[in-house]
């Protein structure tokens, strides 16, 4: 392998090339001495290397040691000490030997004795005066004799030691991948100054990317590499291939770049926006298979728009991942939310789970109140954008320090020292009985029988929680005015604090580029199902036909449907891929005909839309998609910017904010817009007797619960036997466990009920009293109890028609009110794009037998004028 050298006191460095070289392993730096620290410090403070050695120009001196602990413990792989000094021992008692490596000379290596003593004292070798020439003589022969008794007495210590030649300086010395692939077959390393190393095609200079391919083996006719892609916690997200080409295209633009077996070289993300940030590349042991560490941007790094190959993410990676979501989007009021924007309560929380830490004996308890530590540590780092691979970075180089901190607790919290102050008084209170609050692992729902509760505790148990919207209002306020006044510029301004994206403009113009809505062909096939069943149900609802009526002899009322002109659809994103949202919204505004749509969503990180949502909003013939979220969003749709064209109507589920805003917007004259309903937590509703499934019931009140700490979730059991409720209830527990975003169904559940009734007609009384988004009748022939339906968002009826269907593909509307507005509010339709215009057409006659009941109204209601325009005309009609 190779091993790049590099003089830090030469200044002319370049940043990129360094950064480069980082990615491939260990870099030797050359410093001039021990003593001085500070160019050093400079040197890393510019170049943030992962794994480096140091190795001095001058000679080292005991006096040397206490900076070089210091640098060991900054970061530094190994310092190399010259052999001299190794066996004196003024260093070794000092210096872990994992830390250590010695530089000798040629003559060394066929010393036996020597190699014995340093056994277990170093666990690098560099051999530093080495003739090109005598490569292919019999130095290649005591080298490889040398490294064979080095693994020999280094192996049974559980490490291999690394062993690096470094080649005397010539005027026409010439380092070659061949001499590279030489050396690797004994296990030695190349050690080349960074002058004569190159990312480019020079034929006087050694390739990096060359010398990395150089040693590789393949069984493969094409040659290529087996590549196995991890993130910075080394957690796998998939199996590529690589070839030198695609090796040589990653280290020059540091990003993930591999060998398509059918479309060549692949650079990965390129036309989702699913980029690769390269951090490093390794070989494994065998020498047949690359490793590429990468910071995965976008939807992730599956085609199917998964994070990984393998499936969904656990443990604390899936824990992260909810809550990023959650800082961008949590429920109003949700505790989650709480947690975020409360310091004083997220301390305290983090307080108490230490305590109860510290409290619990078993085994199962431990794990538990670690993992609720663990929990409320993340909301705190994700709070201040700290990541799970910062926090391992700290502990990955906390194990680097070969210093150690004494240990001892800080005076608050030595609790040792507070035993030995403990007097006989102590002994009356710890027989004072304590209430501890156990935590149960099981999740449920609370259980009331209608029959035992009064009215006061049914009227609570319709009423959803209460949202305090001053607070949002006060916040989203100034942002709606900014945008209002300055336009895109505050545009901009809000995605850079929010999403963490600097955009150049806030909005893309059809025709939309196809690189940018590519999808696989699974994908692209699922939504175009999907579309294909949403448009044939929203066009059927669209009655194109005049109505015409008359009235009475003479006098023809009619009524026609006219589209809104300008509709603004707001699909959340972001860290999502919500491209259901935009066919729900996008589809029956092009059915109505709407002449401009223009879709909003957060841009994701590298500043890009959702391919799966660009392309809906190419098939619904969207004119614009506005690279923005939250109220800055719904102000630009509101009150148009250079860039946005005003709407006259917003439709689109957000969270509290984006409700804010849509709010303050309607009610606001000026703005001159419309808006679809108000919007709460999502929620639902399940009626079921004793012929329903307990495993699909548990699965329809989940699909919900998943959403949101705040969502609220009901069933409504009609006389089921003790039996089929604890299958429901076991089912619930099991099914839950199992999903990703359990701590957040833990929490909604706990928070949801169940409501016993005796019979059918109290179920429906309950139901439409509550009035849910989603209401599902688990029941034999089901369809007979529609008729009983007066308020729901929207009814799935029978064992096979979960809410997932209508959420996505049945082709009804998933965007449904809540919040018990279904009481007087109808989900999104095609009638939500359209306004209906009425017109009238009297004759003469038609206006003479009318014109006097008009006429003696307008007199009751001292409206003269009014009065007067129909007298003008009657008096001429009496005197024709």
């Amino acid at each position: 392998m190779l091993v790049p050298l590099v003089d830090i006191s030469n200044q002319q460095l370049s940043v990129d090339f360094i950064k480069s070289l980082d990615l491939i392993g260990e870099i030797i730096l050359r410093i001039p001495d021990f003593s001085d620290t500070s160019l050093l410090t400079q040197f890393l403070e510019k170049h943030q290397l992962d794994t480096y050695w140091l190795f001095s120009v001058k000679e080292i001196v005991p006096d040397d040691i206490e900076n070089i602990i210091q640098f060991l413990d900054q970061g530094a792989q190994k310092v190399i000490i010259p052999v001299s000094k190794i066996l004196t021992n003024d260093y070794t008692f000092a210096l872990p030997a994992d830390r250590l490596a010695v530089s000798l000379n040629s003559r060394d290596l066929c010393d036996e004795e020597l190699i014995k003593k340093l056994a277990g004292l170093v666990s690098g070798y560099l051999v530093t005066d080495v003739e090109l020439k005598s490569i292919s003589g019999n130095f290649f022969q005591d080298l490889n004799n040398f490294i064979q008794n080095v693994q020999k007495n280094t192996i049974l210590s559980g490490s291999i030691a690394k062993v690096g030649i470094i080649l005397q300086e010539t005027n026409n010395i010439k380092y070659s991948s061949d001499l590279v692939q030489q050396l690797s077959t004994i296990s030695a390393d190349l050690v080349v100054p960074i002058k004569y190393l190159t990312l480019d095609s020079d034929n006087n200079l050694l390739n990096v990317a060359d010398a990395l391919t150089c040693t590789l083996k393949s069984d493969r006719p094409d040659g290529l590499f087996i590549t196995v892609v991890v993130d910075e916690r080394g957690v796998a997200l998939g199996v590529v291939y690589s070839s030198a080409e695609s090796v040589r295209e990653a280290l020059k633009t540091r990003t993930g770049v591999y060998q398509s077996r059918k479309r060549g070289l692949w650079h990965k993300g390129a036309t989702s926006g699913s980029v690769q940030e390269l951090k490093k590349i390794e070989v494994d042991c065998d020498g047949d298979t690359l490793k590429f560490t990468v910071k995965q941007f976008g939807t992730g790094f599956c085609h199917l728009n998964t994070r990984t190959c393998f499936g969904e993410s656990k443990g604390l990676i899936a824990l992260e991942e909810t809550l990023q979501n959650r800082k961008i989007s949590a429920p109003s009021g949700s505790y989650t939310q709480r947690l975020f924007q409360n310091p004083d309560l997220l301390h305290s929380k983090i307080m108490e789970e230490a305590d109860e830490l510290r409290s619990a004996t078993t085994k199962d308890n431990i794990a538990w109140e670690t993992a609720d530590l663990l929990y409320f540590a993340l909301v705190k780092c994700v709070a201040n954008d700290v990541s799970l691979t910062d926090v391992e970075a700290h502990l990955d180089k906390r194990a680097k320090k070969i210093t150690r901190r004494p240990g001892n607790a800080k005076p608050q919290w030595d609790i040792s020292s507070k035993k030995t102050t403990e007097t006989d008084n102590n002994a009356k209170d710890k027989q004072t009985p304590v209430n501890i609050q156990c935590k149960s692992d099981t999740i449920k729902m609370q259980k009331f029988k209608l029959s035992e509760i009064d009215s006061i505790k049914r009227t609570s148990l319709l009423k959803r929680p209460i949202i305090n919207s001053d607070d949002i209002m006060a916040r989203v306020r100034p942002i709606v005015n900014d945008v209002r006044n300055k336009g895109d510029t505050a545009l901009i301004e809000y995605t850079a604090k929010f999403d963490k994206v600097q955009l150049n403009t806030p909005v893309i113009s059809a025709p939309f580029p196809p690189e940018a809505m590519a999808l696989d062909d699974v994908t692209r096939c699922a939504i175009d199902k999907a579309y294909e069943n949403i448009y044939k149900f929203h066009d059927a609802q669209y009655d194109r036909s005049t109505l015409v009526v008359e009235t009475m002899p003479g006098v023809v009322c009619s009524r026609f449907s006219r589209p809104i002109e300008r509709v603004g659809l707001y699909v959340p994103g972001g860290t999502a891929v919500l491209p259901s949202t935009a066919l729900m919204l996008g589809i029956p505004a092009k059915v109505a005909g709407c002449k401009e749509i223009i879709i909003a969503s957060p841009p994701r990180k590298d500043g890009t839309v959702v391919p799966e949502v660009l392309y809906v909003a190419h098939k619904v013939g969207a004119s614009k998609v506005l690279l923005a979220g939250g109220a800055q969003a719904i102000a630009a749709l509101a009150y148009g910017t250079e860039s946005v064209p005003k709407v006259d109507k917003i439709c689109g589920p957000g969270n509290q904010y984006v409700t804010a805003a849509k709010m303050l917007a309607q009610n606001d004259s000026s703005a001159m817009i419309a808006i679809d309903m108000p919007a709460g937590p999502s929620e639902i509703l399940v009626i079921a007797d004793n012929s329903s499934i307990p495993k699909y019931v548990a699965s329809d009140l989940l699909s919900q619960a998943e959403h949101g700490t705040d969502s609220q979730v009901v069933l409504i059991s009609v006389s089921l036997t003790p039996e089929h409720l604890a299958n429901i209830e076991r089912e619930i527990h099991e099914q839950a466990s199992r999903l990703p975003r359990v701590d957040i169904v833990r929490e909604s559940i706990s928070k949801s009920f169940i409501l016993q009734v005796n019979n059918i007609k109290e179920a429906l009384e309950f139901s439409n009293d509550y009035s849910p988004e989603h209401l599902i009748l688990h029941m034999d022939e089901a369809e007979k109890l529609v008729d009983g339906v007066k308020n729901a968002g929207s009814v799935f009826v029978g064992a096979y028609s979960p809410e997932s269907c209508g959420d996505y593909a049945s082709g009804t509307n998933h965007t449904l009110p809540t919040y018990g507005y279904a009481r007087m509010y109808s989900g999104v339709n095609t009638l939500t794009f359209l306004k209906h215009i009425t017109a009238q057409k009297l004759t003469k006659q038609g206006l003479k037998d009318l014109g006097h009941t008009v006429m003696r109204l307008a007199e009751i209601e001292g409206l003269e004028a009014h009065r007067n325009a129909v007298h003008v005309r009657i008096h001429d009609i009496e005197n024709d």
